[in-house]
């Protein structure tokens, strides 16, 4: 059929009508044209995929049987595609039950009975066009906020994430399992929520499972569920992570740590779809996407026995390596403003940028607890700073013994302190003076004359580091 066109609608939404009865077709085309819309028709599945492979619309509206392929498998391949626009499914009387469960699997806009009520069907149009758009809306800004600085709750504008970004749009529309490896505290859980949000599951549930956080007699009730009666304690049924993950993304963090025992049932149910609760006679069918994460070195894991290698095979479809902070020197200054505006909500506060010495320690910091480190360090600081600049005052006491990217000096026994190679003079005179006032219990006095040097040039160094013990009365 050609396209027919009207007036144009505010929206300028494209609608595909897919009936197999042509006078249906024609009479429903020409009815939702006078709208506003512009309509394709076809007249089965197979026809609709193929004009959506050349050509997107804002809104499908299909019968559900039809010959060749009906509207179910249409829905079906256009959902595993992961390009399914807002469907309105319709239905003869006595297939509701059908056109219900159409929408709750595979995530049908709304559904009506034949005959049309034209009113009825314009409002349902209009809402999923709406819909349509604001979709399109919101990931066209994710793109431009990608190329930024920003994507989803990921910060950072150096060529390294950059990477990272690119790999998180490339994977997200699809169905691939993701491996998401890097240093604890990188962000290994924002990298998943991302993939998430940025794929057609992301109407349905995100859940999260910790690995390491459980022994195993509790892993396998966590992730597969239990009747009631199953063993002492299960007082009654309880689904597991899989089936509360349906149509959703589940997120299995510190898989390395995940026992052996249960990796292989875990591999079972990845290559089945299919999971059964502890006590359970029958399987339950499991619409899952999966992501795994592991801060381990994957060669140092599969060699030591802790991940199976058949499970890593499974689970590595594509991976994502999230780099550490120390080689991410470029997406500080991002990444602290992003912190502290998040931080200010949640601490009512209103810090409002970082000092130039402020910057210089955090761009020397090696953060061998990457992002992690990086936002409790700005927590502190925002509250206690309050409001304007954040300063050196407002850093950790100890900040200082840290400064360096791989240029540590810290203290090595009670009353003495190592420098690596690469030091400043700075870094070991600060080391100095801090581990001398630790041994004095903090006497200025004492600890001035054991440097020997004066109280006022003792006061004038704790003030250049910024310490709070700069203003405080010496003690004799």
């Amino acid at each position: 059929m050609s396209t027919m066109n009207s007036v144009a609608n505010p929206l300028s939404a494209k609608v595909l009508i897919v009936d197999d009865e042509e006078s249906q077709r024609v009479g429903l085309a020409t009815m939702v044209a006078s709208w506003g819309f512009t309509v394709e028709t076809a007249a089965d599945g197979q026809e609709a995929l193929d004009k959506l492979a050349e050509d997107a619309v804002q809104v499908l509206v299909t019968d559900l049987m039809m010959p060749r392929m009906d509207g179910f498998e249409l829905l079906k391949r256009l959902t595993s595609q992961g390009n399914m626009p807002p469907a309105i499914v319709l239905t003869a009387f006595g297939n509701i039950e059908t056109a219900i469960a159409t929408i709750h699997d595979l995530g049908a806009y709304w559904f009506m009975e034949k005959p049309i009520q034209p009113a009825a069907l314009r409002i349902l149009l209009e809402r999923a066009a709406s819909q349509s758009r604001l979709t399109e809306e919101t990931e066209r800004l994710q793109r431009q906020l990608s190329y930024q600085g920003v994507l989803v709750d990921l910060v950072g504008s150096s060529p390294a994430m950059h990477q990272v970004f690119s790999l998180v749009r490339q994977v997200a529309p699809s169905k691939a399992a993701v491996l998401v490896t890097g240093e604890s505290g990188t962000g290994k859980e924002l990298v998943a929520r991302a993939i998430h949000h940025l794929s057609p599951r992301r109407g349905g549930p995100f859940v999260a499972i910790n690995c390491a956080a459980m022994p195993e007699t509790l892993m396998e009730s966590e992730l597969f569920g239990h009747e009631k009666g199953a063993f002492t304690g299960a007082v009654e049924r309880r689904a597991g992570c899989f089936e509360l993950a349906q149509h959703g993304t589940l997120l299995l963090d510190e898989i390395a740590e995940m026992p052996v025992g249960t990796q292989a049932k875990l591999l079972r149910v990845l290559e089945d779809s299919r999971v059964r609760r502890l006590g359970g006679k029958s399987e339950i069918t499991v619409d899952v996407r999966i992501i795994a994460a592991t801060n381990k070195v994957l060669d140092d894991a599969l060699r030591k026995g802790e991940l199976r290698e058949d499970l890593f095979y499974r689970l590595n479809v594509f991976q994502i390596a999230l780099p550490p902070l120390r080689d991410r020197d470029g997406d500080l200054p991002i990444l602290a403003e992003a912190l502290i505006r998040d931080l200010n909500k949640k601490h009512g506060c209103k810090a409002t940028e970082i000092s130039p010495d402020v910057m210089e320690q955090l761009r020397r910091h090696n953060w061998p607890g990457n992002v992690r480190e990086l936002r409790n360090v700005m927590e502190r600081a925002v509250i206690i700073a309050g409001e304007g600049t954040i300063t050196v005052h407002h850093l950790p006491r100890d900040f200082g013994l840290s400064i360096g990217a791989r240029q540590i000096a810290e203290v090595d026994e009670p009353d003495s302190v190592r420098l690596q190679v690469g030091a400043t003079v700075s870094d070991a005179e600060k080391a100095l003076i801090q581990i001398t006032l630790q041994h004095t219990k903090n006497n200025k006095t004492r600890a001035a004359e054991i440097l020997g040097i004066s109280l006022k040039t003792l006061f004038n160094k704790l003030k250049e580091y910024g310490s709070a013990d700069a203003e405080a009365t010496t003690t004799a």
